[in-house]
């Protein structure tokens, strides 16, 4: 399909896997245009993109913004998980645009909040309306744990990277406390993430295991499977801790960060987790803060069903930096 030159936005998401790339007119990104390409087969992010730029009639962009799964600093991002570096440098001379940016995923994701359907947002928690300008809180549970603040402010949108999925995993109970030492054990420094992603949760349930004295192992996609047959009762189990931690944790992050706009949870697990999560204890350890239990009503909590919502935040940030 032949495109009109300088006109449309190329965006990208790179994961450890994959890299999705499309073409983005002004915040819509158009879906007949979304690409897929196995990193294993590309020796770089440059690769990539020429690839889906010959692809897509050697289209002449106008902009582009990649959203990375990994640190971003100074312009400069290195993935987590993959062996690429990638600078605003390169981002020019792979796309021939204009004007580039490269943020972090999560990044991504808070720059598409207020641009993706209400039918792709559903309620976790309820909270009081959001007004135009209040905090917004983005938290990503997938493969790994992160957080992000979402400001409004004069000069724009501003989403404040962070690492908060290697902070130190919250114990409230005595079985926390053992899990935070199996998963020490097993793997070092208990952070978050070792229990709050889809590999954490296959932790919870080989716990399970141990203290059942009964070891075994299931992939988070079998656990989650577990759950919506009921036919594994310690896949219940696993995913009832799972949520109760999720439900701490979050409501730590928005103490501080007071995100009266909301909480918006973003990533595949949450995603395949959105269902059984209130049923689980989520809202309660959510709000199980104390004196502050009832001052938690003041945030309600979202999960963003949106596959594409990190290709549209990073459109959005282009549309905010072209003014």
């Amino acid at each position: 399909m032949t495109h009109p030159p300088n006109t449309l936005s190329l965006v990208a998401d790179i994961g450890g896997t994959n890299t999705r790339v499309a073409l983005a007119r002004g915040r819509e990104v158009l879906p007949e245009t979304v690409r897929r390409y196995r990193n294993a087969e590309f020796p770089g992010l440059e690769t990539v993109l020429r690839r889906f730029i010959q692809d897509e009639d050697d289209v002449d962009c106008t902009a582009a913004c990649v959203a990375v799964a990994g640190p971003v600093r100074d312009g400069r991002a290195s993935l987590t998980n993959l062996d690429w570096t990638i600078d605003g440098a390169t981002l020019a001379r792979a796309t021939r645009a204009e004007t580039v940016a490269i943020l972090n995923d999560l990044q991504a994701q808070g720059h598409a909040l207020g641009h993706i359907a209400p039918g792709n947002i559903r309620t976790l928690v309820d909270g009081p309306a959001a007004r135009p300008h209040e905090t917004k809180l983005v938290i990503g549970v997938g493969t790994g744990f992160n957080a992000a603040p979402v400001f409004e402010t004069p000069r724009g949108r501003l989403v404040s990277p962070s690492e908060s999925g290697h902070a130190n995993l919250p114990i409230r109970t005595e079985a926390e406390l053992r899990l935070c030492q199996y998963v020490s054990t097993a793997h070092g420094f208990p952070a978050v993430e070792d229990v709050l992603s889809g590999r954490g949760l296959e932790r919870v349930y080989a716990w399970l295991g141990e203290e059942a004295g009964d070891p075994r192992e299931l992939s988070a996609a079998g656990i989650m499977e577990a759950c919506d047959s009921g036919k594994d009762p310690r896949a219940v189990e696993a995913a009832r801790h799972f949520a109760r931690i999720l439900g701490t944790v979050c409501g730590n992050l928005a103490l501080i960060q007071l995100p009266f706009g909301g909480v918006y949870l973003v990533g595949g697990v949450a995603r395949a987790f959105a269902p059984h999560l209130e049923a689980y204890g989520f809202d309660d350890a959510f709000r199980d803060k104390g004196r502050f239990a009832g001052f938690m009503s003041n945030f309600g909590v979202f999960v963003v069903e949106d596959d594409y919502a990190a290709l549209t935040g990073s459109a959005a940030h282009l549309v905010e930096l072209r003014g």
